[in-house]
């Protein structure tokens, strides 16, 4: 290749950058009306999407789950409480999405300003919260050890190390196979009738002491929840959007789906009215294919921790 053609090609990928920059908006639009993205995906295909489990070793329950460039690091931790009266048989989980607790560095996104906590922090945060509680995933029964005195509480903290779209999408994942992995922890009561955890090295309490729950088991999974965010622009649908696709678009749509294909919520933050119900249904037809494919990758996963 000569330098003439080196020239040529620099200064047409320098134009290309430039229109980008300049002309995001009719940018995008010269790819979606041929059906393509910038990255080389389909309008309705989201990015490779990968899962490992047990990536935080001092955690009862952790996974680094990545979807394209977006990373979240979560982490489950347990420690024993009290139950309310009203649900003495019941345990508690807390969900926090770690900006809130100023975790969400500003190296995840030129959005995120050092020393000031991301302003989606704390609305992802509630989403997590209420999707997780009103999807059923958790049987809070199960988190019981004594009826009445003892329960277990679970902190979930979600650590976003890349922030490059569909935040909710991948926290979401990494809180469900946090909880995919993990196990609860063996526990004894002591002299003063109170429950303590028992070291992991060694068969069981050395102590003489009753033991609670004999051995660390799985925490049992009732039809998880999976989510799908699409961007949607005049009648183009983007599933899986990168952050630079969210900062040209202004209508969102993220769909939640549990393990079983059935609807446990749907978030629309501004934007239009939509007043086609079409593309509802449209947006949640690619969750269901999404969750079937979320759903396979993460059992992968869990086949290769049980197998190790």
């Amino acid at each position: 290749m000569g330098l003439s053609n080196v020239v040529g090609d620099l200064s047409l990928e320098m134009e290309v950058d430039a229109f980008r920059r300049l002309f995001p908006l009719r940018f995008y639009e010269r790819h979606l009306s041929e059906s393509i993205r910038p990255d080389g995906r389909t309008l309705k295909s989201a990015r490779d999407t990968s899962v490992a489990l047990g990536a935080v070793a001092s955690a009862d329950g952790s996974a680094l789950t990545k979807i394209g460039s977006t990373t979240m690091l979560a982490a489950a931790k347990m420690e024993v409480m009290t139950p309310s009266a009203d649900a003495p048989d019941e345990g508690s989980i807390d969900c926090c999405f770690v900006a809130v607790e100023y975790y969400m560095p500003s190296i995840c996104s030129p959005l995120v300003r050092p020393g000031r906590p991301a302003e989606i922090a704390p609305v992802i945060s509630k989403q997590l919260y209420d999707t997780i509680l009103s999807s059923g995933m958790i049987d809070l029964k199960e988190l019981s050890l004594i009826s009445g005195k003892a329960a277990w509480m679970v902190y979930l903290d979600i650590y976003c190390l890349d922030a490059d779209g569909a935040l909710f999408d991948a926290a979401l994942l990494s809180a469900v196979a946090a909880f995919s992995h993990l196990r609860f922890p063996v526990v004894s009561l002591n002299d003063e009738g109170r429950l303590v955890m028992v070291p992991e090295e060694g068969n069981g309490d050395k102590s003489g002491k009753e033991v609670v729950n004999k051995e660390k088991r799985k925490l049992s999974l009732s039809s998880p929840p999976f989510s799908l965010t699409c961007a949607l622009h005049k009648n183009y649908i983007l599933a899986d959007p990168t952050s630079e696709e969210e900062a040209v678009m202004e209508t969102f749509v993220t769909v939640v789906l549990n393990s079983s294909g059935h609807l446990v919520s749907l978030y629309k933050p501004g934007g239009p009215v939509l007043t086609q119900t079409s593309v509802i249904q449209d947006c949640i037809a690619l969750t269901r294919q999404r969750m079937k494919e979320v759903q396979e990758i993460l059992d992968e996963s869990i086949s290769g921790m049980e197998i190790d």
